[in-house]
């Protein structure tokens, strides 16, 4: 046998049998002749494969057992597929070969081995499976090779940042790894997987996909996983006719003969690519009645997509689907997703390694990325390959001017003036035409017609309107400011989303929104406004921070120099206005966006006016997730002298990005500056910290900061802050020598070991702290009887939340006989899901008869059941209880208690508010509560039960009592207020 007839890849199994031989020789024939004849290599592949004797040699590799149970698959399976059935009593004779022959003569050959392959998936023949799909690969490799120079032409096709030419298109083993990861079954089979690729315009989404589908057309990954993947690109397919998906198929099938039936006939081995989802509108809204489940039907390209995303069409294939932030609520609603990958751009090696290749000269690489580094806020952008792309040419334009590049890296808006007035200024020319001033203003007119009407894609007809003309179109194609989009001529967008914000933030410094033609674009005042608000317009990232930034000096001078004037005056008092009016409100419903603020403050790079600005604010609410948030916060808090409560979360900050960064001693230095503001804060009286990893040294920083002389802060939040026992030796110190400091939340932090410290700190008769929060700290029973020695050399403290600790009925106990002394000082106490049962209660209804200053008694959350409630009630009917407030929520009480209630409720003369949420509760129960709630004695003003969770009559027998009684509430919502809110 010539060498090379059979690849590796394709090894029959052992030839047992005479006929098999003999078939074998008559296969090696039709080889033979078809390379003699000239049949190409898919066709003599298929030739080969599809036939009886290659389905014989399968059949050969079952045990005799085996065999039998195939024939009766068969039987099975033809019928559940309507198919034209063969005699059962030839199946059932036959031999392998014959069996072979049965069903190459009553099936197609093609579905003939569909219905083998089904079958050896059923006897869970693994190995014959991937035996029969790497044999079954004559259009497979017809299309990986098409791929793999398809999408080759793609990466190096001239983009505007030339990636292609620094890195490099093949994917890196750890990336293929990741790659196979996102497809691999969680559970036994091979379950389809929906994964959406997310992240922001230019990051890389679309690159990676490129690398994906090369990648896979070279074997390297999901070679055990899919036959084929397809590419779609939501942005080129949105315009065309109704088509049909075999249409979508041919359309990136080599020829116009693609093997449609054949490649869906395993749909749990495809997987389709969808690129730009955002660009597909209202492509996920269709009811489930107008989807279509036939590859052959024709419909709207977004009928076809959302069938195949919602699984009505092919539901055993696989998706992987790429979107901008905005876009995956729409997605989660509808698509069943498996997993959100998030790429994470350049890392500051790549970084690197762009800017010596952008530059070419290694000297001039170094000064520029030496200063950018410098800058968290540039050096963050440049994560994104695009913007690194914009700065890079705005460093090297400088440069080639000499100009000093620290004025240039002085903030993001200069660099992005220096870029867009350098390629608005003739090469060579002092200044800008009469022509280039006219097109950027135009540009800008339609930028921010864009921003308000949250359109990113444009026609001839926005252009004109916007002062664009034709003639003026090749002239800013040539700027690479604007671009030509998709397939269409007429269609273009701006060179980047930031792009279009830069301009849309100038237009507010050249003319007023009354001169604008389109009546969406509003005055500057509404823009600010609608900046800092939480939910502010998903597409606005950086417009604020432009506008505030043409404010700077330096930016009002490339003004001045390029158009000869501007309006930063007019709209830096608006600012200031903007700004006293959020001051003035206390924004109760935490609207503002701090840090919103801040950012275009930084940006402005004035400290007189950022001084000015800042000190009209009260209250700032920070959530910093970078580098770069932390270091605006900590630039705007040193101008603070005004605030009064100030609220932080700070994640993924402390922490290097990789092995070569330098990052974690960055946001140190930033966290330690931010410390230091407390000491120039004489207002402040809140400071919270929550979901923020806080070092030994970060905790020490702080505490010194708070102890210093001049501080005023009196609550103090370190929630969720990853404490340790040995940062309670630092809090012990501040809780000594602070005299000012009465409220501390230090919950959620495993402090177990360190609580006697913090005890021992507050037998101190000089602490002051009145508020002690302790919930979640992994505290156990023992940690009882240094509490309660707190308890009772302790006259300060008020309120203790020890809630959702391990305290059992034996730490209650040991809580209770301090409770029970005359001294104890305590009138709240929280226990809520300490696992108390009804043996606690015994001890809590002694406790409360005993202490009188006991007022508020928080026991949700644990099993003490009506028995327990029984002798709770004992204890709140004696004259001696002082009781307030009492929380009983989710306590597995039934309406059998309601009469123990009611019995409080009659003669209690101090009980205002009870708490019955989540309990079990009839009707019969709630008339037993509202009897008592007529009684004239009774003092309660609120009532903690869900009307929602009864039936309509109960629920009408509560509303008539509230109508009844207007100094009554009934409600789900029975938060005790403390008098402190953090």
């Amino acid at each position: 046998m010539a060498p090379g007839i059979f690849s590796s890849r394709f090894q029959p199994p052992i030839i047992k049998t005479r006929k098999a031989w003999s078939g074998f020789i008559y296969l090696l024939f039709l080889v033979t002749v078809s390379l003699r004849i000239g049949i190409s290599a898919p066709d003599k592949m298929a030739a080969s494969f599809f036939s009886d004797f290659g389905l014989m040699w399968y059949l050969e590799e079952l045990k005799k057992e085996e065999f039998r149970k195939f024939k009766e698959h068969l039987k099975q399976m033809t019928l559940h597929l309507e198919l034209k059935q063969i005699p059962w009593t030839e199946v059932k004779k036959a031999s392998r070969e014959e069996l072979a022959n049965l069903l190459i003569k009553h099936y197609e050959e093609q579905q003939a081995w569909n219905i083998t392959l089904r079958i050896f998936q059923k006897m869970d023949r693994k190995d014959l499976c991937m035996k029969v799909m790497r044999e079954r690969t004559g259009y497979t490799q017809t299309y990986q090779a098409h791929a793999k120079r398809k999408f080759s032409r793609l990466w190096s096709s001239k983009s505007v940042t030339e990636i292609h030419l620094y890195f490099q298109e093949e994917v890196k083993q750890e990336e293929c790894e990741h790659l196979d990861h996102l497809f691999a079954p969680k559970e036994t089979g091979k379950q389809p997987r929906t994964v959406i690729i997310q992240g922001p315009q230019g990051i890389g989404k679309t690159t990676l996909l490129m690398k994906l589908l090369m990648a896979w057309s070279d074997n390297k990954i999901f070679r055990d996983r899919f036959l084929y993947t397809f590419y779609f690109c939501c942005r080129e397919l949105r315009e065309l006719p109704a088509t049909s998906l075999a249409d979508l198929i041919s359309r990136e099938w080599p020829d116009p003969a693609a093997p449609v039936t054949e490649i869906v006939s395993q749909p749990e081995r495809l997987l389709f690519v969808i690129d730009s989802f955002e660009e597909l509108k209202d492509g996920l809204n269709e009811p489930d009645s107008a989807l279509c489940d036939d590859v052959m039907e024709k419909r709207p390209v977004q009928v076809l997509l959302s069938s195949l995303l919602r699984k009505k069409m092919l539901p055993e294939a696989s998706l992987l689907v790429a979107v901008q932030p905005v876009c995956p609520k729409e997605l989660r609603d509808r698509v069943p997703i498996s997993e959100i990958y998030q790429p994470r751009g350049f890392n500051e090696s790549d970084r690197l390694v762009y800017f010596c290749c952008f530059f070419k000269d290694p000297k001039r690489a170094m000064e520029a990325f030496s200063l950018v580094r410098e800058s968290e806020q540039l050096f963050s952008i440049c994560q994104i390959p695009l913007l690194c792309w914009i700065l890079c040419t705005s460093l090297k334009q400088e440069m080639q001017k000499g100009k000093d590049l620290t004025l240039t890296c002085q903030s993001t808006t200069s660099v992005y003036s220096c870029f867009i007035f350098n390629l608005f200024t003739p090469e060579g020319a002092e200044g800008p035409t009469p022509q280039s001033q006219r097109q950027l203003k135009a540009l800008c007119s339609l930028a921010a017609e864009g921003m308000w009407t949250d359109t990113f894609e444009f026609r001839e007809d926005d252009l004109r309107r916007n002062g664009v003309v034709e003639a003026d179109i090749p002239a800013l194609l040539g700027t690479k400011v604007l671009l030509k989009y998709g397939e269409r001529e007429s269609s273009y967008v701006f060179l980047h989303a930031c792009i279009q914000e830069f301009c849309a933030a100038l237009f507010y410094l050249l003319k007023s929104h009354l001169d604008h033609p389109h009546p969406a674009v509003r005055s500057v005042q509404e823009l600010l406004v609608a900046n800092f608000e939480k939910t502010r317009r998903a597409h606005w990232i950086f417009l604020g921070c432009f506008l505030t930034g043409l404010l700077n000096k330096q930016e009002q001078q490339k003004l001045d120099a390029f158009f000869g004037f501007q309006l930063s005056q007019e709209i830096k008092q608006q600012l200031h206005q903007c700004l006293k009016s959020l001051g003035e409100h206390s924004d109760p419903l935490g609207q503002v966006d701090s840090l919103a603020i801040f950012y275009c403050l930084f940006e402005m790079q004035d400290p007189a006016f950022v001084k000015q600005a800042v000190n009209l604010l009260q209250k700032a609410d920070f959530h910093i997730i970078d580098n770069a948030d932390l270091v605006v916060s900590a630039y705007c808090l040193k101008y603070c002298s005004s605030l009064r409560k100030l609220s932080f979360s700070v994640q993924n900050v402390f922490k290097k990005e990789d092995e070569h960064s330098s990052t974690s001693d960055y946001s140190l230095v930033c966290w330690h500056h931010i410390c230091s503001v407390l000491f120039y804060q004489p207002d402040l009286k809140y400071l919270s910290f929550t979901l923020t990893k806080l070092s030994r040294d970060d905790v020490r920083s702080l505490c010194d900061a708070l102890n210093y002389p001049a501080g005023n802060v009196k609550e103090l939040a370190l929630v969720d802050c990853f404490l340790s026992p040995i940062d309670c030796e630092v809090l012990a110190c501040l809780l000594t020598n602070n005299k000012k400091l009465t409220y501390l939340n230090v919950s959620c932090n495993d402090l177990d070991a360190g609580l006697p410290l913090l005890c021992e700190a507050l037998c101190n008769p000089d602490t002051v702290l009145v508020y002690l929060m302790l919930a979640y700290c992994h505290l156990g029973e023992q940690c009882c009887e240094y509490i309660s020695e707190m308890l009772l050399h302790n006259k300060s403290v008020r309120y203790l939340d020890l809630g959702a600790n391990v305290l059992k009925d034996e730490g209650l106990k040991t809580l209770c006989e301090a409770l029970k002394r005359p001294d104890c000082r305590l009138d709240s106490l929280c226990l809520v899901k300490c696992f108390i049962t009804v043996a606690g209660c015994e001890d809590l209804a002694s406790a409360l008869i005993s202490n009188q200053n006991l007022k508020i008694l928080q026991i949700g959350c644990n099993e003490i059941g009506d028995v327990g409630v029984k002798l709770l009630c004992g204890a709140l009917t004696h004259p001696n209880c002082r009781l307030e407030v009492l929380g009983l929520e989710e306590c597995g009480l039934t309406s059998a208690c309601c009469k123990d209630l009611a019995s409080v409720l009659t003669s209690s003369k101090t009980l205002q508010q009870l708490n019955l949420t989540l309990n079990a509760l009839d009707y019969a129960g709630v008339v037993v509560l509202c009897e008592a709630l007529r009684h004239p004695e009774c003092a309660l003003q609120v009532l903690g039960l869900r009307k929602t969770d009864f039936d309509e009559e109960t629920q009408a027998l509560l509303m008539a009592e509230e109508e009844r009684n207007p100094n009554l509430t009934i409600t789900d919502d029975c938060d005790t207020v403390t008098g402190v809110e953090i």
